[in-house]
């Protein structure tokens, strides 16, 4: 089975607040001939768009960027853990679960739920500091999370990003793991190829082990 938990990017999707709103505008023209018309569409977006990839420059001066970051971290065996009843996941939450051989790890919350809302989810569930802390330290190479940031919401100084993104892990935002359940998957996550860039829209792909 193939899961496709990556985010429609539409004109109405939610965007973070102070992110470049989404247009994707049709355009046409005729044939040279005249016989038929050729249709396309311009596109104008923000790089952390729907569901993206961040790559350390994001918030790290001298990061890698997007175009650094090894094919073989974004696929590979991923473990999806289902998180429940949570405003936020933390080293109380993360430390009872069974880390045995998990390398990429992507949290399914209650996040899933609020992507057909129409409006921005501004209750989001993240990852608090000391549970990005924790991941780090058992080794995890990529995170993923349901919703358009692992931070909390208008989060200062972004902690969480800095503890991953300053190792190299990568963090990858805005799954929707609605019709996913817990457990371990083949995981294909492609950005579009953005030389020197800090992140990018990314089609996302689980599949049955």
């Amino acid at each position: 089975m193939i899961y496709d938990v990556t985010v429609p990017i539409t004109n109405t999707m939610p965007v973070w607040p102070s992110d470049p709103p989404v247009s994707l505008t049709p355009k046409s023209h005729l044939s040279r001939d005249r016989s038929h018309t050729v249709r396309l569409t311009a596109i104008e977006m923000g790089s952390h768009t729907g569901t993206h990839i961040d790559a350390p420059y994001h918030f790290v001066d001298g990061g890698l960027k997007l175009s650094d970051i090894p094919m073989e971290q974004l696929v590979g065996t991923a473990t999806v853990f289902e998180i429940p009843n949570a405003r936020s996941i933390g080293r109380n939450q993360l430390e009872p679960l069974n880390w045995a051989g998990v390398e990429r790890v992507l949290f399914k919350t209650e996040n899933s739920n609020h992507w057909l809302d129409g409006r921005f989810y501004e209750e989001f569930v993240y990852l608090e500091p000391e549970g990005a802390e924790f991941l780090a330290g058992i080794g995890i190479t990529l995170v993923g999370i349901d919703y358009l940031s692992i931070d909390k919401y208008k989060s200062e100084k972004h902690p969480t990003h800095f503890v991953l993104l300053t190792r190299n892990i990568v963090i990858l935002e805005g799954l929707n793991l609605a019709n996913v359940k817990a457990g371990r998957y083949k995981l294909v996550a492609l950005p579009l190829k953005l030389q020197d860039a800090d992140g990018a829209p990314t089609r996302v792909i689980l599949m049955d082990e």
